[in-house]
Parts: structure tokens; C-alpha cells; sequence
């Protein structure tokens, strides 16, 4: 007997489908609700799942490593365009003293459809790291920046700073 059922995937779509034709109780949606990318999940896919309690666990936060100091997004270099995007995050970051690694941890668990977040770890002291970015202090005014910047959708719920 199944007790529950989803999708896992690294499109927004098909979780959208599976809401509109069928009753899923999660996804695991890779990299599509991040700090760098979100806006799409943000219009259709986040609300449908809070209204319908399908939890979302957002596996990828840091999008290939980029919003953790690397330099691939989806798995290659990123563009020119990713990048811009990146070093405005990086820049508000420094402005407030912020790791941009800490608000691309917190950010998807501020949307009451995140149920967690799947940060990876390429080393066994990662999932440490990882636990104390979580639990780090980051003030309002570093959210309302990338919002004022147009980094961040308006509408994306954030943390509480």
C-alpha cells in the first residue's frame, strides 16, 4: 500500500501537472526555489502546494554552487547573466555582513510550502556547516535590500530578521 506519493524533479511543470490532474503529497523540486531562482515556483507551483499541503522539499539551494563560491550553475559555468545576478547577491551580502551561503540556506524554508531544504555536503563537516548557516543571524534589512534591488521576487516570503 502506498502512504504517500510525489515527484522528483528540477522543473517547476510537471509539479503543476501533478497538482491539476492528481492529489501528490510532496515533491522534491531541485534548484527551482532558490534565492537565484525562484520567481517561477513563486507564481504557480508555491501557492498550489500550501493550499493543497503538499509539502516541497527544495533540494540544491545553493544551485550547483554558485551561491555557495563556486562557479556552476545547473551543473556548468555559469552565464554572464547568472553571474551579474550572483554578484549582486554577493554585494548585499558584503554590504550587511551577511554569508550569502546562510541566506541561500534560509530563504526557501521562509515559504510555508518548504517542508526542507537538501543542501548537499561534499565532505562529512559540510553538514555541520550547513546546520550552523542555517541557525545564522541575518537582519530584515538584507532581505528588504535584495527586494529593493530586484533580486528577490517582492512577494517571496523571507526570513524574519
Amino acid at each position: 500500500m502506498i502512504g504517500g506519493w510525489g515527484l522528483g524533479v528540477n522543473k517547476v511543470e510537471p509539479c503543476e501537472v501533478a497538482l491539476d490532474r492528481a492529489d501528490p503529497d510532496g515533491f522534491l523540486l531541485a534548484g527551482r526555489y532558490t534565492l537565484l531562482d525562484h520567481r517561477q515556483a513563486l507564481a504557480g507551483l508555491m501557492p498550489k502546494a500550501e493550499a493543497r499541503g503538499a509539502g516541497i522539499v527544495v533540494g540544491g539551494p545553493y544551485n550547483s554552487g554558485i551561491l555557495a563560491g563556486g562557479e556552476h550553475y545547473e551543473y556548468q559555468t555559469a552565464t554572464p547573466e547568472i553571474q551579474a545576478r550572483v554578484d549582486g547577491l554577493k554585494a548585499v551580502a558584503a554590504e550587511f555582513g551577511v554569508d550569502l551561503r546562510a541566506a541561500a540556506l534560509q530563504f526557501p524554508l521562509a515559504h510555508p510550502a518548504v517542508a526542507a531544504i537538501i543542501p548537499g555536503a561534499s565532505r562529512p563537516g559540510r553538514s555541520a556547516e550547513n546546520l550552523a548557516l542555517a541557525a545564522a543571524p541575518i537582519p530584515a534589512g538584507f532581505w528588504q535590500a535584495l527586494r529593493d534591488r530586484d533580486l528577490i521576487a517582492p512577494e517571496a516570503p523571507t526570513p524574519r530578521g
